[in-house]
């Protein structure tokens, strides 16, 4: 089952490896809301899960307005065809994402591909007060073996900030292509918890990330699927363990044990990294979550890397406040914050080395 506090709800999985949740069936339903004449606001990366194709669809067919945006990668192929080859011919490690694609316009489904040299990476959907977001591709190994999480926030202010970048997104002012520089997001409160969304480049997700870790006062939790010495999120840490923070967190495998990765400075700096993901049927440790004092949860699509910061499109959204004083508010954000902590837990001690 979900945390749910009021209005958030917070889903941790997959299930089939030890999750609290499934994660497609939030993204299944999330799309099933759209109905006829209503505007669905899809933002991802990439999509080859047939069911949400398939729910993508069917909400267009009940006469829903879908507007989807996607990354270009993943629709290319791995190399041009020889002039001897056949064009037409199907195959390849994406042909099932060319496949969706090609059956999602057939519904007539408004989709533009991103034009963004570096990464679209982000992770949302918007359907009137509605947002979704997180760490979570929509693909079968996004839901079936990375550890993500899927984020559900029922709330006008939250989805009017998401909606603003959303048509940015469409107009081609995202990741380096951002001229906006717009004023960030206002601050909402939801059943009672702020609620604070920052976007990529725009508002500088990795500051608000380390000015919430120098205002630990007893520990920072951490997974996160890339971490690398190109962002300044590592001196952040360094520093808040330098004065008396428990620090501590989970990398992927594969990732933490790159040249440019911080794992190194990290543990050199005294700070407990573990590893985990891609053994067993495993897949990738792909959160990016990070839990302040049992109080602050930051969730959302980014990497802590430079690029994640300046040049690729993401989001991440801030639930609790540490300097909040009303008992009802501290105890409703504690609730979010241990669940997630509560998951890195589970991820060391059940997958870590």
């Amino acid at each position: 089952m979900p945390t749910t506090v009021g209005d958030i709800e917070v889903f941790m999985g997959p299930q089939a490896f030890g999750g609290a949740d499934d994660l497609l069936p939030p993204i299944l339903e999330f799309i099933g809301r759209a109905k006829k004449r209503q505007n669905l606001m899809i933002a991802v990366q990439e999509i080859d899960h047939p069911d949400i194709a398939r729910a993508i669809i069917d909400a267009r067919l009940r006469g829903g307005t879908i507007d989807l945006v996607l990354e270009q990668s993943y629709l290319l192929g791995a190399k041009r065809p020889a002039a001897t080859d056949d064009s037409f011919a199907p195959g390849g490690k994406h042909e099932i994402n060319r496949t969706l694609f090609n059956a999602i316009l057939r519904s007539t489904t408004d989709v533009k591909v991103d034009f963004n040299p570096d990464i679209f990476h982000q992770k949302f959907m918007v359907l009137g007060n509605r947002v979704l977001t997180g760490s979570t591709n929509f693909t079968t190994t996004g839901v079936t073996k990375n550890l993500n999480h899927v984020v559900v926030i029922n709330d006008a202010e939250v989805a009017n900030a998401f909606k603003k970048e959303f048509r940015e997104i469409r107009e081609g002012r995202f990741g380096k292509f951002s001229v906006a520089h717009g004023p960030a997001p206002k601050e909402a409160t939801v059943s009672g918890v702020r609620v604070k969304t920052l976007f990529a480049p725009d508002h500088g997700p990795e500051m608000e990330i380390m000015k919430q870790i120098l205002k630990a006062q007893s520990r920072v939790d951490f997974a996160c699927f890339t971490f690398s010495r190109s962002s300044g999120i590592d001196d952040a840490l360094i520093a808040a363990h330098r004065n008396g923070i428990a620090i501590r967190g989970v990398l992927d495998r594969r990732q933490a044990n790159q040249k440019w990765a911080a794992k190194l400075p990290l543990e050199e700096a005294g700070i407990k990294v573990t590893i985990a993901g891609g053994t067993g049927g495993l897949g990738k440790v792909h959160h990016k979550l990070m839990t302040i004092d049992d109080q602050i949860t930051i969730f959302g699509s980014f990497n802590y890397t430079g690029p994640a910061n300046k040049s690729n499109d993401e989001n991440i959204v801030i639930v609790g406040d540490l300097e909040e004083t009303g008992a009802d508010a501290k105890a409703r954000q504690e609730t979010i914050a241990l669940a997630s902590r509560a998951e890195i837990d589970r991820i060391i001690s059940d997958f870590g080395s």
